[in-house]
């Protein structure tokens, strides 16, 4: 697995107990980019598992202009 953390990250510790860890803005973005991903990845996987319905594009516009 690549490496996901490019800095190490520091831990806060309250009372011998880690409560927050402080990481690079740049590792921040990239996680959130990891789990924007795996969240699209799973969505793509659920819809391809179910029955899709198509309509043609005339149904389309007609439902168009109800709205």
């Amino acid at each position: 697995m690549a490496k996901i953390l490019e800095k190490e990250p520091q831990l806060i510790i309250m009372k011998g107990k880690p409560v927050a860890v402080i990481i690079d803005i740049h590792d921040y973005e990239e996680l959130l980019e990891r789990l924007e991903d795996a969240e699209d990845l799973a969505e793509l996987e659920k819809l391809r598992k179910g029955s899709l319905k198509f309509r043609s594009f005339d149904e389309f516009l007609k439902e168009s202009e109800n709205v």
